[in-house]
């Protein structure tokens, strides 16, 4: 579990004091020194976490690139790393009694030593009966685990650079008219959407739980970004559009994708169990909402930005204390995916689960007239275990518009077992396991409903 100190962005009495209202026009501007830190040090962040470029024939964000360069250069010790992570996270979720927690902590301090004896076995290439399949065990340690287990270490350390030195509170002044009442959060979550689409669902998760632990975002709010805006980034989008041989129209794809996953995220906000979270902020931090601004907006954004910057740490101080948080949010997040995302993935290649959970959704392709309903139904079912699934279920089918709306509810859908759920329960952000699996089946659904009509429209 990551700490419960996070030193990016705390605010101060001023800044809790004036947290309520309109802003003034006579609130001064503070003076801050070494105000080239807002510019160099928020430019390297936003550059790491989200300008494309090509490496080596490839074309993602500088994290990724930096990921794929330690999996190339030091492919002898990168397994041993993430066994190390799994390890990590087991051994301290037992000395930390974590099970006294509640019985859900139970299951996962359980989960976390199955994990742990699977990701050994996986690295010494010992797995027993049909876990070694190439769609079982390789698949989560490959696609998932690895790519997760570096990625949040190397991320946050960048991290303070992007939300420590008040980019976050300069951006979050000009999405506040847009975010606050179609999302119901802040300005600054805007950070968190975009972190996910081009980087990560577990860079967006860490940047909301950091944000949250800050007194950023309250606990409905960390909700709402956590399972609305979270899912999967372009990168993997483009491997479900080549598996449903969606390339052709890859832009189409793309774009009824970002906004179908919002337009259900508007929706579900103002429905429970989103809707009836508590709207408290993280116990033990300074509460530092958004101020509602009216005015001169590009004044204020310099405000609240010089304000942040103000109680910034230095750099060294800042990556030496988010470092270690990440250490401990990828040890956390790595033995789960490898049990309970294995337990997701069993489930669907061994028994009928899916079959019966496919006729949860049968009406509602049905209503819309989704060719093949049962058949999108499973493979819409299929997501909660592995948001990659539901496209390997209909990649050999003829409709066009069947495999379009399958791939826009593979991202829509946002929750899955073998990995955004063991990250979001390895932070702090207070959302149950039976809200996620609710908020699932409202994303599908709604998914469902809104996609099919536009698919038919488009194609």
């Amino acid at each position: 579990m990551p700490s419960d100190k996070i030193t990016a962005g705390n605010g101060s009495a001023e800044r809790k004091a004036n947290a309520v209202g309109y802003l003034a026009d006579d609130h001064e501007i503070p003076r801050v020194r070494g105000v080239w830190r807002l510019f160099v040090y928020s430019a390297i962040g936003a550059v790491v976490f989200f300008l494309p470029v090509t490496y080596k024939g490839t074309k993602s964000i500088p994290l990724d690139h930096m990921v794929t360069a330690v999996k190339e250069y030091l492919p002898e010790l990168v397994p041993w790393f993430i066994l190390a992570l799994a390890a990590y996270g087991t051994i301290r979720s037992i000395a930390h009694k974590n099970w006294q927690d509640g019985p859900m902590q139970a299951i996962f301090v359980v989960a976390n030593v199955v994990g742990l004896v699977i990701s050994f076995l996986m690295v010494i290439d010992k797995l027993p009966w049909v876990l070694g399949d190439e769609d079982l065990v390789p698949f989560l340690w490959d696609s998932i685990a690895v790519s997760v287990g570096l990625i949040v270490p190397i991320g946050s350390a960048f991290l303070a650079l992007l939300i420590g030195y008040g980019f976050l509170e300069f951006i979050g002044v000009f999405m506040q008219p847009i975010m606050k009442p179609v999302w119901r959060t802040p300005g600054r979550s805007a950070i968190d959407a975009v972190a996910s689409f081009v980087g990560s669902y577990s860079l967006g998760i860490l940047i909301t739980d950091r944000v949250y632990q800050n007194g950023g975002y309250t606990a409905r709010e960390a909700a709402i970004i956590a399972t609305g805006f979270s899912t999967v980034s372009a990168a993997f989008m483009v491997i479900v559009a080549k598996t449903l041989g969606l390339m052709d129209i890859w832009g189409l794809y793309f774009a009824v994708s970002l906004i179908v996953t919002f337009i259900v995220t508007a929706i579900t906000v103002r429905i429970p169990p989103l809707s009836t979270v508590p709207d408290d902020y993280f116990e033990g931090s300074e509460p530092s909402p958004e101020r509602v601004v009216k005015g001169n907006r590009i004044r204020e954004a310099w405000r609240e930005a010089m304000m942040a910057l103000e109680q910034a740490p230095s750099l060294g101080k800042a990556i030496s204390e988010n470092l270690p948080d990440g250490i401990r949010l990828a040890g956390a997040i790595v033995p789960s995916i490898m049990s309970i995302g294995l337990a997701g993935l069993l489930l669907a290649k061994f028994t009928p689960v899916f079959d019966w959970l496919g006729y949860l959704f049968y009406p509602f392709a049905w209503v819309v007239r989704l060719p093949e309903p049962l058949m999108a139904g499973k493979a819409s079912a299929m997501g909660i275990a592995e948001m990659f699934l539901p496209a390997t279920e209909v990649a050999d089918q003829e409709s066009l518009v069947l495999r379009f709306v399958i791939g826009v509810v593979s991202v829509s859908a946002i929750i899955f077992f073998s990995a955004l759920v063991p990250c979001i329960m390895a932070t702090k952000i207070p959302v149950k396991i039976t809200h996620m699996v609710v908020i699932w089946f409202e994303r599908v659904a709604l998914t469902i409903l809104i996609a099919t009509p536009i698919a038919y429209l488009l194609l």
